[in-house]
């Protein structure tokens, strides 16, 4: 049985007009102009402000802490304005250029969110460490009006309400105490919410770093932040002694409340806490650590085979140049390649963040176990992220570009 179908006149104007859609396109096309589009969206323009990828920032003040051999750098942003919005525990990673190596170095925000929308600043402090490389430098020769070139706020060191439990331990050694200034900030200031009571491993009283002001925002935060100080090298009334301990960290959590526990501080105090944790039985997701960086004695990490005084030679592609180096056996690629003064990419430097993430051409190499963060198919390709990778051989590698400025 045939069909009857009649068209009427618009009908057929419609369908010419679908036959001749891409005709008309086309037509269109090469009638545009080919200049560069000049418009900016105002959501661009907010996500820029909010999330950039740097920031232009100059050091308004600096503070310093002799009995703990650190400072704090006190930043605004170059030419005014707000410096990007951060969450309390998150790191700002510093460009430095030091004696003709191009280095990169992640400090822990240790002012509160309020400080950068409120009053234009933001700050970090670097404490003293003997026979590195970029503190020492920075408290000899950082000056109020230096520019420096940081990173956007990283890391996903902060609460989360949907994952971490309404108390929070916070672990501290050290310059580990950082992050958790900035929290309990936060909370006194009512940005964020959350039982915080910190755990603050110094070696003598005369030495803690920023008793001070843990007091003052202990007191303003109407009991929702307590600090406790363990000493490791005194006996002083009234602060706890020795390391902390699963011990410890039971006699100051709740007794009858969920838990978190945040870890910040030095290698040697991660690697004495990881059986102490296990004591707690604590859920996996209730265990938090900021990121450690890439050890300092990688001869006694696990499954490491290689010969710790040797030296490789290096062949590093960026780009249209080609470079070649030497790399020691006990030091990262990515501190081959900054000794060199190639301007490569980075940010963590503890091989999770995938910034400065690479192509491993040929060689072999050495990634520690604590530190690979790496996708699933980055270890099927053959790619590397450089901060976190150990030559064992003579070894060839690209790696990307980096705004440097």
């Amino acid at each position: 049985m045939a069909l009857k179908i009649k068209v009427g006149l618009i009908g057929l104007l419609d369908m010419l007009k679908f036959k001749n859609m891409g005709k008309d396109r086309e037509a269109t096309i090469d009638a545009a102009s080919n200049a560069d589009i000049k418009a900016s969206f105002p959501i661009n323009q907010n996500a820029k402000r909010l999330h950039p990828d740097y920031q232009d920032l100059v050091i308004d003040r600096i503070k310093d802490y002799p009995e703990a051999g650190a400072k704090k750098f006190v930043f605004k942003r170059q030419g005014g304005g707000n410096p990007a919005n951060f969450r309390a525990g998150q790191y700002l990673s510093l460009k430095l250029e030091i004696d003709g190596s191009a280095v990169t170095r992640p400090y822990s925000i240790c002012s509160t969110p309020h400080d950068a929308t409120r009053n234009g600043k933001v700050a970090v402090t670097v404490k003293t460490n003997p026979g590195g490389f970029a503190a020492d430098w920075m408290l000899n020769n950082f000056k109020k009006g230096d520019r420096v070139i940081a990173s956007g706020p990283q890391g996903q060191f902060y609460y989360e309400p949907l994952r971490d439990a309404k108390n929070v331990v916070a672990l501290a050694g050290g310059s580990g105490i950082t992050p958790f200034l900035s929290m309990a900030g936060a909370i006194a200031e009512g940005a964020e919410d959350f039982n915080l009571t910190i755990l603050f491993g110094s070696r003598t009283l005369d030495s803690i770093l920023f008793k001070t002001e843990l007091d003052k925002v202990a007191k303003a935060s109407n009991g929702k932040v307590k600090v406790v100080h363990i000493l490791s090298d005194e006996e002083v009334e009234g602060y706890e002694h020795g390391f902390i301990s699963a011990d410890i960290i039971k006699k100051y959590a709740p007794k009858d409340e969920d838990y978190s526990v945040f870890i910040c501080g030095p290698e040697a105090m991660y690697k004495f806490l990881e059986k102490e944790i296990t004591k707690l039985k604590l859920p996996r997701r209730f265990v938090r650590r900021e990121l450690l960086g890439v050890t300092k004695d990688v001869a006694n990490m696990k499954g490491y085979k290689g010969n710790p005084d040797a030296t490789y030679k290096l062949k590093v592609h960026q780009g249209t140049k080609d470079y070649d180096l030497e790399a020691m056996a006990n030091e990262t690629l990515l501190v081959a390649i900054e000794r060199a003064g190639i301007k490569a990419p980075s940010r963590c430097r503890s091989g999770e963040c995938g910034w400065c993430r690479s192509q491993l051409e040929s060689g072999k190499v050495f990634i520690p176990e604590d530190t690979d963060g790496r996708r699933f198919c980055d270890t099927e390709d053959n790619v590397i992220h450089p901060c976190a990778t150990f030559p064992l051989s003579d070894c060839e590698l690209t790696v990307p570009g980096e705004y440097w400025n």
